[in-house]
């Protein structure tokens, strides 16, 4: 190390004037760090002549200050759901592969291009028109009685929102007392929305992505009591304001109108209803009651399930048939 001191002293010789004598009192600073470290390594102590006033024992770092962090309960985790890659937000819920049988109504999956099946994909274009003049992210699909379909009409409606768009769609079974998607997807029931509400499960672990349909599932669960005292909780209002920061679409399949009042409760949660009514099953006065249950407010329309007027129309047609239709006419 003196070595170094010596170049340094003989490179500070062949300067001049104020340069020279700055440089002298910095070379001798460095000898006395010099002295000052071989003291160290043989006592312990400090040199008699150490004469830097800023020893390096009474230099002290301050450390930053440390944040506050809020509450586990309070931090909002949807900003772990990744908006701008479909794929990975498949990664936080856990995956369900379905099994939905040929008979099973679910008609947008086997064969997207069916008749029944661009109607769901056209009420899906509709939603989405309707959806720029008013808020429309929490939809709710309800019928007059039971038996309407209105299951069915949610589930594939979910679908179809998915195939067409890179949106998340959720399915909510809001039908607590006989719910019925895992007979549609073919997959078996699962803890859900009866859990969460009583704290036994988190609302995460709750819900399920389905792989085959592209859409994510947050079932009812399994009712213990009063279905309708456990939707008055007052914690249905937390879990819908969580889910529309996670999910484009809530589509929430609700009971029946009619012989229930657990549809009035999610009825205060949705942003707009759909009606489904059944062609030959619905009777004019149950649906007429349901609509004075309902009201207009948030009414956005109602769906016609089992029409058999539709396959008699040309405006419903397979993209393949016109295509072969086409060059037939050439």
């Amino acid at each position: 190390m003196s070595q170094i001191f010596d170049a340094l002293q003989r490179s500070e010789a062949e300067r001049s004037g104020n340069e020279q004598n700055g440089s002298s009192r910095a070379t001798e600073l460095l000898r006395q760090a010099e002295r000052f470290m071989e003291s160290k390594r043989g006592n312990g102590k400090a040199p008699e002549n150490w004469e830097v006033a800023d020893k390096p024992s009474q230099i002290a770092l301050e450390e930053p200050p440390k944040l506050a962090q809020p509450p586990l309960s309070l931090l909002d985790k949807s900003a772990a759901l990744p908006r701008d890659q479909h794929a990975d937000a498949t990664l936080r819920f856990e995956p369900i592969q379905i099994s939905a049988a040929a008979d099973g109504h679910l008609v947008c999956l086997p064969d997207a291009e069916s008749l029944a099946g661009e109607a769901f994909h056209l009420l899906g274009v509709r939603l989405r028109h309707a959806r720029r003049q008013q808020p429309l992210k929490k939809l709710l699909i309800t019928s007059t009685i039971p038996q309407e379909g209105k299951s069915v009409c949610a589930a594939n409606l979910a679908c179809a929102l998915a195939l067409k768009t890179q949106q998340r769609i959720l399915l909510l079974e809001g039908d607590l007392r006989r719910p019925s998607q895992a007979k549609v997807f073919g997959i078996q029931s699962r803890p859900g929305i009866c859990e969460w509400l009583r704290g036994e499960r988190d609302l995460e672990r709750s819900i399920y992505y389905l792989e085959g349909a592209g859409i994510w599932l947050l079932p009812a669960g399994f009712a213990t009591g009063n279905s309708l005292e456990l939707l008055q909780s007052g914690k249905l209002s937390l879990m819908m304001d969580q889910l529309v920061k996670w999910f484009d679409w809530v589509i929430a399949d609700s009971p029946p109108i009619l012989p229930l009042a657990d549809t009035s409760v999610w009825v205060n949660l949705v942003d707009g209803i759909l009606l489904v009514a059944r062609q030959g099953t619905t009777q004019r006065r149950h649906l007429k009651k349901g609509l004075e249950a309902l009201g207009t407010q948030k009414l956005i329309g109602a769906v016609l399930n089992s029409s058999q007027g539709v396959a008699n129309t040309d405006y419903y047609y397979r993209p393949s048939d016109r295509l072969r239709s086409d060059d037939s006419e050439n």
